[in-house]
């Protein structure tokens, strides 16, 4: 089973001649840097705030930027950031949602706090629909740049890291939110960061009483889902090696996949080093393994497996403390499904209660919009404090 996964993984880093991760270009605004002595603060610690303007897409809102000090995957400082949206007709202390964004990008302009204020129509929020029905209902709204300072795309743990460390500061900045009902949500990419934030939580972050967690077409298994793409060529590889550039980031002593990459996948890297979404896709479409790699010499390495296991929520042997939300197409192409079954089964054993829904989509994206309706009753519930639902 190693050699194909890490067959996949290897080829997503950099030629032989630049064996060195590449990270992406720092954000010229100051207000995203870490502070001089940010190793003397405490775990979602409120850094900087900012307030910021207006936008058009969420009439009515105050929007806030609270800059805090998170923890990367090795427990190193680093400063992150959210994004507050308060709705001017919410009640003191009223619930706060924290909504972990759909990020797959690997640059500073792909952050949640960057793509709100972009005149982009391709990276613009896709979720406002469903973010002014949360904000209709008074609800505050958090968005985390949970990929982190480096765009460790890929770095599920980090993601949720970040997730409850935003929550923290959220709280603690001067926004009136201190004794706030808390809640989760995200989808994909933010789903996985949202399942890592509830699993991590009694251990990371267990002060912090959240109501629940919806979590939506989350990739439980990274080393399932590699195994999936394998070494022919697919639609999607522009996820899988914007994935590994961004492991490579969080772990480059231990993932160094740079030293894999002939000249080809050279220039596919530097291509999306600092790309978003779309660009990435691009960038991948039909590509692969065979194409892009000059050795195999990851295929073997205990310690690059070890790196995607630690990220497969799957195999993480903590539960959450609070009830969970799953949703899934039934037949998604992208992500293994037996691999949320798997970790809902495991978390039902445990006596967490699950309230397990398939959509009737047959792929990813739209399984996401199909979902909203039953998202927003079953946090609904969560915050009036009403009977757990579960269907384990």
């Amino acid at each position: 089973m190693l050699p194909g996964i890490l067959a996949v993984v290897s080829v997503i880093g950099a030629s032989p001649a630049v064996a060195v991760p590449v990270y992406p270009v720092p954000d010229p605004d100051q207000f995203y840097a870490a502070p001089a002595d940010i190793a003397e603060k405490s775990p979602g610690e409120v850094l900087e705030t900012r307030a910021m303007p207006a936008l058009p897409i969420f009439p009515g809102t105050t929007v806030t930027l609270v800059k805090f000090r998170s923890a990367d995957s090795t427990g190193h400082p680093i400063a992150a950031t959210s994004t507050v949206l308060t709705p001017q007709w919410r009640a003191p202390d009223g619930p706060l949602l924290s909504y972990q964004h759909i990020i797959n990008g690997l640059g500073s302009r792909c952050a949640v706090s960057r793509v709100l204020y972009t005149p982009d129509p391709t990276l613009q929020v896709r979720e406002a629909a469903a973010l002014n029905a949360v904000l209709a209902r008074g609800w505050s709204v958090a968005l985390p740049d949970h990929l982190g300072p480096n765009f460790a795309y890929g770095a599920a743990r980090l993601g949720g890291q970040i997730t409850l460390d935003g929550i923290r500061a959220v709280r603690a900045a001067d926004l009136g939110l201190r004794n706030s009902r808390v809640a989760m949500a995200g989808y994909s990419g933010g789903g996985m960061a949202t399942a890592w934030a509830a699993a991590l939580a009694p251990r990371y972050a267990p002060e912090l009483d959240i109501a629940g967690a919806a979590t939506g077409g989350v990739p439980m298994n990274l080393v399932r889902m590699i195994e999936a793409v394998n070494t022919g060529p697919h639609p999607a590889f522009g996820l899988v090696l914007a994935a590994g550039i961004g492991l490579e980031r969080e772990y480059p002593d231990r993932f160094p996949i740079s030293e894999s990459m002939n000249t080809r996948g050279l220039l596919a890297r530097n291509t999306v080093a600092n790309g978003c979404t779309n660009e990435i896709l691009a960038a991948g479409a039909g590509r692969s393994v065979a194409e892009l790699a000059s050795n195999m010499s990851l295929v073997s390495d205990a310690d690059a497996r070890a790196v995607l296991e630690e990220n497969s929520l799957e195999l993480f042997d903590g539960v959450p403390d609070m009830p969970i939300f799953e949703w899934h197409s039934a037949s998604d192409p992208l992500i293994p499904v037996d691999s949320i079954v798997r970790t809902n089964q495991r978390y039902c054993a445990a006596g967490v209660p699950v309230q397990a829904d398939l959509t009737i989509s047959p792929e990813h994206l739209s399984a996401a919009v199909l979902g909203v309706p039953a998202v927003l009753m079953w946090l609904d519930g969560r915050f009036r404090g009403d009977p757990v639902p579960s269907n384990c």
